[in-house]
This record gives C-alpha cells, structure tokens and sequence, in this order.
C-alpha cells in the first residue's frame, strides 16, 4: 500500500500520488500517460496531472489496482 508520507516530489497536489516504493515497471504510463509520467533521473513514476472527471478517475483508479509494487495511492491532499 503506498504511503503518503513517502509522496514522490514531484507528484502534482491532489488525490492521487506515487510514493518511492515504484519500481519504474511502466504500466501507469502505460494505462494512464495523461495523468503518470517518469523522473528520468529518479527512474521512477509521478502523478504529473490529477484527473477532473470520472471517467479520469476510472482511468487513474485502474492504474492503482495494476500497480504491482502497490506504489500508487488515492488518499493525497
């Protein structure tokens, strides 16, 4: 489960965020490019948009549920 006290820094402000758990696999960029993107000097994935509408969220939301290191929360501010 991702730890919001362990928030990557460049993650935008909002409900969703990566924390440093990410092991750079790819796949939210993949299900959701709008809204992850990779710190190439890290190797890992930010939130680089929160999403505005449900269908977003849906999106944002799948990406969560197929994170295999469970890197990605839903619980930001």
């Amino acid at each position: 489960m991702a730890e919001k006290d362990d928030k990557n820094e460049k993650n935008v402000p909002g409900k969703f965020y990566v924390d440093s758990s990410c092991i750079d696999c790819d796949l939210c960029r993949e299900s959701a490019p709008d809204f992850f993107a990779r710190d190439d000097d890290e190797g890992v994935s930010y939130v680089k948009k929160q999403p505005g509408t449900d269908d977003e969220v849906a999106t944002c939301t799948e990406a969560l549920e197929g994170c295999p290191v469970q890197a990605i929360g839903d619980d930001g501010e």
